[in-house]
């Protein structure tokens, strides 16, 4: 194609989740309170977690840095479309999807190393209780917490400039409420091969590499369980390790229902619902699944909450 033929797309357009007024109207109003409800939610696990003494140990510090990171995701994609939906501002500049692209992808990668290194740290916590915090020392924390955020804004910058790089010059309504992978690549009018190539493999390896240390750090923990045979070790063990499992699963389960599936079974419109869940549901789930399984987190909200 010839580079005088082509007209660059300047911006995008969003496909409303419904063209029915009275719909959107609802929509605005139940993604609005589950929107604010996240944030609360985040915040005040934030100020519990940085304010009480008794949560400054490694385990709490992760949990600040996925609060933060449950704080940034809807807030990079649920304002705009809460505009789309009250106002009908549908449209994003060609930079501003670029951004909102980078920062989704920047932090959902640093979320999934983040979960290893969570899974990690309650491996150590399990298996080598007695030296748990020489292992997991401040210095140690600060650089897996540097290392996970490093990573996700490298590989988010590798991602963002693969794709936006390309030549956008036809279509521009993006089958989504937000700037995601597969409907911006869709939109490209260059050959996307090679790109979707290196995207998968790159994503294929480090997503691969920090699931296996959160399966191999669980299986850890389990052999250390069957080796003791102590009746209140499995007790302990889900104590220690519940919320943490109970994330993971929470994660990778939206993650899989969103991205990995049959080509075969996409639809525009189920793709929207189906990325609900990995967008607004997670984030508003893990402060009240820490809160529930966790009597030190409880106790901390609690004082928060009374002195507020």
């Amino acid at each position: 194609m010839q580079r005088g033929n082509l007209s660059a797309v300047s911006e995008f357009v969003f496909v409303g989740l419904s063209d029915a007024p009275e719909i959107r109207l609802l929509l605005f109003v139940l993604f609005l309170l589950v929107y604010l409800a996240t944030m609360a939610g985040n915040i005040t696990l934030l100020i519990a977690i940085s304010t009480d003494s008794h949560l400054h140990s490694p385990m709490y510090f992760f949990l600040g840095n996925l609060s933060l990171l449950d704080l940034l995701c809807p807030t990079i994609t649920v304002p705009k479309m809460l505009g789309a939906l009250l106002l009908e501002h549908k449209e994003i500049s060609f930079s501003g999807c670029l951004f909102q692209h980078f920062s989704l992808i920047a932090v959902v990668g640093t979320e999934i190393f983040l979960l290893a290194v969570m899974a990690y740290d309650r491996y150590v916590a399990v298996c080598h209780p007695l030296r748990y915090l020489s292992i997991v020392s401040t210095k140690l924390c600060a650089q897996l917490a540097l290392g996970t955020w490093a990573t996700g804004l490298l590989n988010s910058l590798l991602h963002t400039s693969l794709v936006f790089t390309l030549s956008f010059c036809g279509p521009n309504r993006i089958q989504q409420y937000y700037c995601d992978l597969p409907p911006v690549l869709a939109l490209s009018c260059s050959s996307t091969h090679s790109t979707e190539l290196v995207i998968l493999v790159v994503a294929g390896v480090l997503g691969s590499g920090a699931c296996v240390v959160t399966v191999a750090s669980y299986i850890c923990i389990l052999q250390e369980i069957l080796a003791r045979k102590s009746p209140g070790m499995w007790h302990k063990a889900f104590s220690t390790c519940g919320s943490h499992l109970a994330v993971v699963c929470l994660f990778y389960g939206t993650t899989i229902c969103t991205y990995v599936r049959p080509s075969s079974t996409y639809s525009p419109h189920w793709d929207r619902v189906v990325s609900m869940l990995y967008g607004m549901l997670t984030p508003l789930l893990n402060p009240i699944i820490y809160s529930l399984r966790n009597k030190e987190v409880k106790y901390a909200l609690k004082r928060v909450i009374s002195q507020v």
